[in-house]
């Protein structure tokens, strides 16, 4: 009997720790792509003209931007979340002119 009611405590044990360590996975990549978006939506404030699909393209601005940001920049400052905030805006800004510029010419043609 007490092997049985340990062998059920370590199950339920490992049960436990994995959903703890999924919903703090979970929680980070909530995170991370929260202040993607707002460095996203901040470089759109900046830069005159909308970026398109709202808050999905001020995410992606703001991924492709830290991608972006790194390339030029360096891995260098400070990051939140596992986003590099100067770079992340840097690239988010370099992004959003070009979306602006590209969307410009083509309402021009």
């Amino acid at each position: 009997m007490p092997i049985a009611v340990l062998l059920l405590a370590l199950v339920v044990l490992l049960l436990l720790s994995t959903m703890i360590a999924l919903t703090a996975g979970l929680i980070g990549l909530a995170l991370h792509l929260f202040i993607a978006g707002l460095i996203g939506a901040a470089a759109d404030a900046i830069v005159p003209g909308k970026q398109p699909w709202g808050w999905v393209g001020a995410i992606l601005a703001g991924l492709l931007g830290s991608w972006v940001g790194v390339l030029l920049v360096g891995p260098h400052g400070p990051s939140l979340f596992g986003v590099p905030i100067v770079q992340a805006f840097i690239g988010a800004l370099i992004l959003s002119f070009v979306i602006s510029m590209v969307s410009r010419a083509r309402v021009a043609s």
